[in-house]
């Protein structure tokens, strides 16, 4: 179908007298990975938990898979994971997957969606006692048991070591080749320029920049460095081409942007040679999906 998976348009949402979500419009793809991101506070979670139909809006309209998020028929048509809760302290790891797994007409086989998860050795124990990866990867697994059309994933990683993450990495992977449509949040930016078809990064409950991450990240080169803080950037610009830009960020990291190319790069290093500075780290890189993040929501913390 060519119309969207989940449809957004002007959604507000009210928290005694705060505004969460201030008239925000998005839409996420059938058969697509799309990515939120937001810094804490942003209206990510909001936004979500209405999708979800977890919570009411205070205004706009929200559609999912064409229908409100209210409607009873998405819940066999729509996976989804929760950061936390939701599972009986007591109830054993395999019992949970297979109880989910009798809501659906085709489940996925609860043995084998656990065997690729890294949960078969845990099938035994009690929720309360797994570990909070463990969990984690439990939530994901009931999320996408039922063969959704479309799942949302809250933080899918958050809390997991290296090999369960690239696991849940390959599961969303499966589930954009099947032609299921994924919405997540994360915080992890690489996690989003590596999965997502399309980000929105949203900020004080509205939308601030979105496309794929090719197109926002831009195929501009950077040219990064590490320095005693403090060096004398204005100086620097003068000798190098018009457009390029200079900026410290973190203290002592130092980046330029522009035509990087081999005068620029002779250009840099002959001034730090001539202010008695080792340029350190030396690379050219291309702009990061943090780096895109960053400057358009702040560094200051939530």
């Amino acid at each position: 179908m060519d119309s969207p998976a989940v449809e957004v348009i002007d959604l507000v949402k009210r928290y005694g007298g705060a505004t969460a979500v201030d008239g925000l419009t998005l839409s996420a793809a059938r058969g697509a990975v799309t990515a939120i991101l937001g810094p804490n506070g942003a209206g990510k979670t909001s936004t979500i938990e209405i999708c979800e139909g977890f919570r009411e809006a205070d205004g706009g309209t929200v559609r999912v898979l064409g229908l409100p998020p209210s409607d009873g028929s998405l819940r066999a048509r729509v996976g989804v994971m929760l950061q936390a809760g939701g599972v009986p302290p007591a109830v054993r790891c395999g019992e949970w997957l297979r109880l989910v797994s009798r809501f659906y007409a085709r489940p996925l086989a609860p043995d084998a969606l656990m065997a690729r998860l890294g949960l078969t050795d845990h099938a035994r124990t009690p929720y309360r006692r797994l570990s909070g990866g463990q969990q984690q990867r439990l939530s994901l697994a009931a999320a996408v048991i039922g063969r959704p059309e479309l799942v949302f994933l809250d933080e899918p990683t958050a809390g997991l070591d290296p090999q369960a993450r690239h696991a849940c990495w390959d599961l969303v992977a499966d589930l954009r080749t099947a032609g299921v449509g994924v919405v997540l949040t994360t915080h992890h930016m690489d996690e989003a320029e590596r999965l997502a078809d399309h980000v929105v990064i949203i900020d004080r409950g509205r939308v601030v920049a979105e496309g794929s991450p090719a197109s926002l990240t831009g195929a501009e080169r950077q040219l990064r460095f590490r320095a005693r803080p403090g060096l004398a950037l204005e100086e620097l610009l003068t000798a190098l081409p018009t457009g390029s830009a200079a900026k410290e960020s973190p203290a002592g990291h130092y980046i330029i942007e522009g035509q990087v190319d081999p005068e620029l790069l002779a250009t840099v290093t002959a001034w730090c040679a001539a202010e008695g500075v080792t340029a350190d780290d030396l690379s050219i890189e291309r702009r990061t999906l943090e780096d895109v993040f960053l400057e358009l929501t702040g560094r200051e913390l939530r």
